[in-house]
């Protein structure tokens, strides 16, 4: 081996032991898990559908309440500067063939009193009272779906933000071989050891993978602030990945049917409702084609004065007190409600396709996850082989090279075909793990990720 060789050879293996240690900025290190139990505590999204839920209850309150006595106050105060004048036959006073001007009442009116009303009887009432109660089913499962809609935002990103990172490892890795390199290959061309065109390669090569490690350093910041988003975690907060994420506990049976699974599902569960809230609104609507009966009472007190002195307690004040019911007997309504039945009737007709696209969207993403899950299973196994190879060429060119048996350009071709093979293997890792949350998705078990 010449002097050549041998610096080269000593050079090259002291870049072989470097180890670089990539610095991570200061924060926890967040688990998938940890994002989830945050962003279901903290999501923007699930905090609306939480006070959507809460106002069917008081949506519930509001519609006993009308079952209930309704009790109000009145008053009144009129003055009437000019007293009405009624003509009297002059019979009542002995003077036949006349009529004789009268007036009724006095300049200051006053009353006051209370007004008590019961319902007896309304059909609509009892249909509105089981109709509230199943809102509080829907909004519950609307706040269901809601978590799973984030659950599913939340594990996506991390994904990504996770294989991101991978990615830039990778490529951060092979930036500072070829930083060293560089280094080595210039001193060596300044002691006439080597070439201007293989520092300028090197040169090349580095500029380029300087380029990727920019993006995908902002592509991981990207990523990170998204899941913030999803999580609804303030974007100034920091805090690092765990390397420990994985879906492989995810039971994956060959075939899944997907009308056995549909059932289960919270959005088929809110489907199943809204088709019965609109069922309940068409038996409200012919409600008010039924007699209604209430019962009411009022109780007042009046008093007339010529002059304003209606609070002089020398002077009375005459009540009056009513009992009664009150009938109320639809009879003809110019087909409004009618019309009002078929337009209602055609949202559960609606409602009912859209329950059968959801069961036929559900078996396609059932049975699309499942092939991606085998497909990405056997490109995993394959990319790994091809990692290992690569791995074993680029050692054994870079031997080569050190014993100056092969020329740089196959060493840079061989860590070129080794960087795209970890890519490759990052990227179907990541379809991977993809393809197992759709399946979780599909079966309506995302709640399980946090359990």
């Amino acid at each position: 081996m010449n002097k050549k060789h041998f610096l080269l050879s000593l050079l090259l293996s002291l870049v072989a032991s470097f180890s670089y240690a990539q610095t991570q900025p200061q924060g926890a290190v967040l688990t998938l898990k940890d994002a989830l139990n945050f962003a279901t505590t903290n999501n923007v999204a699930i905090k609306q559908a939480q006070l959507d839920e809460q106002g069917a209850e008081y949506k519930i309150s509001e519609t006993k309440g009308s079952g209930l006595p309704q009790l109000s106050g009145t008053g009144q105060l009129t003055v009437s500067p000019s007293v009405p004048t009624q003509l009297l036959p002059g019979e009542i006073l002995g003077q036949p063939g006349t009529y004789i001007p009268v007036k009724f009442g006095q300049k200051y009116n006053a009353n006051g009193g209370l007004e008590l009303s019961q319902l007896i009887f309304s059909k609509s009432y009892f249909v509105g009272l089981e109709a509230a109660a199943t809102t509080r089913d829907l909004y519950r499962l609307r706040t269901q779906m809601s978590q799973e809609d984030v659950i599913y935002n939340v594990s996506s990103a991390y994904l990504q933000a996770l294989q991101t990172r991978e990615q830039f490892n990778t490529i951060e890795a092979q930036y500072n071989k070829l930083v060293q390199l560089e280094k080595i290959l210039k001193l060596q061309y300044k002691n006439d050891f080597a070439k201007k065109v293989d520092v300028s390669r090197i040169t090349v090569n580095k500029t380029n993978l300087e380029s990727q490690r920019q993006s995908l350093a902002a592509a991981y910041e990207q990523r990170k602030n998204a899941l913030k988003f999803f999580m609804g975690m303030p974007m100034d907060q920091e805090f690092e990945l765990s390397d420990s994420t994985t879906l492989a506990n995810t039971t994956l049976p060959l075939t899944a049917n997907a009308n056995e699974i549909v059932a289960q599902r919270a959005d088929y569960k809110a489907l199943q409702t809204q088709k019965k809230l609109y069922g309940l609104n068409i038996e409200n609507i012919k409600g008010k084609g039924f007699p209604t009966l209430a019962g009411f009472g009022q109780y007042a007190y009046q008093a007339q004065r010529q002059q304003f002195n209606l609070f002089d307690t020398s002077q009375p004040w005459f009540n009056t007190f009513v009992l009664g019911v009150k009938l109320n007997i639809p009879i003809f309504d110019g087909f409004q409600r009618k019309n009002q039945v078929r337009q209602a009737e055609l949202e559960v007709k609606k409602t009912e396709l859209t329950m059968l696209n959801l069961a036929l969207g559900t078996q396609m993403g059932l049975d699309n996850a499942l092939k991606q899950i085998s497909t990405s299973q056997l490109a995993i196994e394959n990319q790994e082989r091809n990692v290992q190879l690569a791995q074993e060429v680029y050692a054994t060119t870079n031997d080569l090279y050190k014993e100056g048996l092969s020329p740089l350009t196959e060493l840079l071709d061989a860590e070129v075909a080794l960087r795209e093979a970890q890519t490759n293997l990052n990227n179907e890792r990541l379809k991977y793990k993809i393809a197992q949350l759709d399946y979780v998705k599909a079966r309506g078990e995302l709640k399980n990720l946090i359990n």
